[in-house]
C-alpha cells in the first residue's frame, strides 16, 4: 500500500507577489485554512499518513503550521474557539511530517529527487498544494488514484481537458484510451504552444510515482526553461509503457494565481465554511 506523500513547496510562488515575498505560497489561506492543509487532508483520506515535504529558504511556516503552539492551544482551551483546531488536530495525531530542503530551484523534478531521502524505494504520491483538487460527490482525487495504482501498479498522472489555447501553461499528454477516463500515455510535452499540442489533456498537480522515477530524473537533462522536467522523466516511463493519465472526477482550482484562488475562495466558503466543514 502507498503510505507516503510527496509535497514540493520551494517555490518562490512568484505569480502571487507580492503576497508571496515573505510568505510561502502554500500557507496562503482559502478562506481559514491555508492551501497545504488541504492537500495534506486529501492525502490522509487516500490513507497516505506519511507527509513529506520539500521546503527551502523562507518556508519556515509550514513546519511550524503542523506542530503543536503550545501558548495558543492553552489560550483558548475551554472555549468555543478550541473547534477550530479540529482539522489540524487530526492531521498531528494520524501523520507523521518529515522535512528537507531544496537549496537550488531546478525545477519539477529536482525538487522531486530532493525528496528522495524521505521517500526511499517505495511508490509515493505527489500533491503540488496550489493546485486544490474537491469532489463533492465522492473519493477525493488522490484516493481515486490510489485505486488505480492498486490495479495498474505503475504511475499514474492526473489530468484534465483545458483550453487549447492554454496548453502553454502545463505539461500536455496524448495516448491511447484503456478505459472511462483512462490513457495509456504515448506522448507528453512540457508546455507546447497551442499548435504544437499533442491534445488539449493536461496534467495537474497530482502524481502516484513508481520509484524508479528517481534514477530516470537523475539520468534527465535540463529542458524547458533551463529545469529538470518531471515530464521528461514521465516520458522514459511512458516510452515502456508504464504511465497511465487520468481524467479526474471533481474540480481543479489554479490557487498559483489569483483568479484561481479566488475562485476556489468562493467555492470553499460556499460549500465548506458555511456548511461548518471548514475546521
Amino acid at each position: 500500500m502507498i503510505k507516503k506523500c510527496l509535497f514540493p513547496a520551494a517555490g518562490y510562488g512568484t505569480r502571487f507577489l507580492p503576497a508571496t515575498k515573505a510568505m510561502p505560497k502554500e500557507m496562503l489561506p482559502v478562506v481559514n485554512k491555508p492551501l497545504i492543509q488541504y492537500g495534506v487532508e486529501e492525502a490522509l483520506d487516500a490513507g497516505l499518513t506519511e507527509i513529506s515535504i520539500v521546503t527551502g529558504r523562507g518556508k519556515r511556516a509550514l513546519e511550524d503550521h503542523f506542530d503543536i503552539s503550545y501558548e495558543l492551544e492553552n489560550q483558548i482551551k475551554g472555549t468555543d474557539k478550541e473547534k477550530y483546531l479540529v482539522g489540524i488536530r487530526r492531521l498531528l495525531s494520524e501523520c507523521s511530517f518529515s522535512y528537507t530542503r531544496q537549496t537550488e530551484m531546478k525545477g519539477l523534478g529536482h525538487a522531486i529527487l530532493t525528496g528522495r531521502p524521505l521517500i526511499g524505494d517505495e511508490p509515493f504520491a505527489v500533491v503540488l498544494a496550489d493546485d486544490l483538487c474537491v469532489n463533492l460527490e465522492g473519493d477525493g482525487v488522490l484516493t481515486q488514484m490510489v485505486k488505480l495504482y492498486n490495479q495498474y501498479r505503475c504511475t499514474i498522472i492526473a489530468i484534465q481537458e483545458v483550453d487549447p489555447a492554454e496548453t502553454n501553461k502545463y505539461g500536455v499528454i496524448a495516448g491511447e484510451m484503456i478505459g472511462d477516463d483512462l490513457y495509456r500515455v504515448r506522448n507528453m510535452v512540457e508546455k507546447p504552444a497551442p499548435e504544437d499540442a499533442p491534445s488539449n489533456l493536461a496534467i495537474i498537480g497530482r502524481y502516484i510515482l513508481t520509484p524508479d522515477i528517481f534514477d530516470l530524473i537523475k539520468q534527465t537533462e535540463p529542458g524547458k526553461g533551463g529545469e529538470i522536467q518531471i515530464t521528461d522523466a514521465l516520458m522514459k516511463q511512458a516510452q515502456n509503457g508504464c504511465v497511465i493519465a487520468y481524467k479526474f472526477k471533481g474540480q481543479r482550482f489554479d490557487c498559483g494565481g489569483a483568479e484561481g484562488y479566488i475562485e476556489a475562495t468562493n467555492f470553499c466558503f460556499e460549500n465548506f465554511y458555511k456548511t461548518g466543514k471548514a475546521y
